[in-house]
C-alpha cells in the first residue's frame, strides 16, 4: 500500500496543476474569441454599435433584450486607446473595461458620471499618456470596452441612436 502513495500523490498534483492551468488558459481563449468577434466588422480600437439582441442575433452571450450594446475590442500593442462615453440623459448607461483574463478592470455608470460625457485612456504600464487624462492601466494588450444603454422599449433605439453613437474608441 505504501508503494502506491507516492505515485498517487504525484498523479493528484499533476491532475490539479493541469486542471488549474486549463482553467487559466480558458479565460484567455474565451476573451480572445470575444475580441475577434467584436472586431470582425469594425476592426480593433473602433466602436461597434450592436443591433438590439434578438433570439436570432445575439452579439454577446445571454444579452439583455432591454440593453443596447456598443463594444470596442482594444489592442494596446501600438499604444494607448481612448474611450469616450456619452451617457444618454435620463437613461441608465455604463462603461465596463475587461482585460484579456476576462477581469473587469473599470466600471462607471451614468450616475457616477453625473450624466456627463467622459473619457478614459486604456494603457499598459510604461505607456505614456498625456497629463490630465484619466488612465485605466491594464496588464494585457487586448480586451473589450463595453457600453450598455437601458431602453424602456426596443423602439426607442431609433431616437436614441444618434446620442449612442457619440460614444467612441480610438488609438491615440
Amino acid at each position: 500500500m505504501k508503494q502506491w502513495f507516492g505515485p498517487a500523490a504525484v498523479a493528484l498534483l499533476v491532475a490539479a496543476a493541469a486542471w488549474h492551468g486549463g482553467l487559466a488558459l480558458a479565460t484567455y481563449g474565451l476573451m480572445e474569441a470575444a475580441v475577434r468577434k467584436t472586431a470582425a466588422d469594425t476592426g480593433l480600437n473602433k466602436m461597434r454599435y450592436n443591433a438590439l439582441a434578438t433570439p436570432e442575433n445575439q452579439p454577446v452571450v445571454r444579452p439583455s433584450p432591454d440593453l443596447a450594446y456598443a463594444a470596442c475590442a482594444y489592442d494596446l500593442t501600438d499604444g494607448p486607446v481612448e474611450v469616450t462615453m456619452a451617457p444618454v440623459p435620463g437613461r441608465y448607461s455604463s462603461l465596463s473595461v475587461f482585460d484579456a483574463r476576462t477581469d473587469v478592470v473599470f466600471v462607471r455608470n451614468d450616475q457616477q458620471a453625473k450624466e456627463k460625457p467622459f473619457q478614459i485612456v486604456i494603457a499598459r504600464d510604461g505607456q505614456a499618456v498625456s497629463a490630465g487624462k484619466e488612465v485605466v492601466r491594464v496588464g494585457y494588450d487586448r480586451g473589450i470596452a463595453l457600453i450598455r444603454l437601458l431602453l424602456n422599449t426596443p423602439s426607442e433605439i431609433k431616437s436614441l441612436e444618434p446620442l449612442r453613437r457619440q460614444s467612441s474608441c480610438r488609438q491615440i
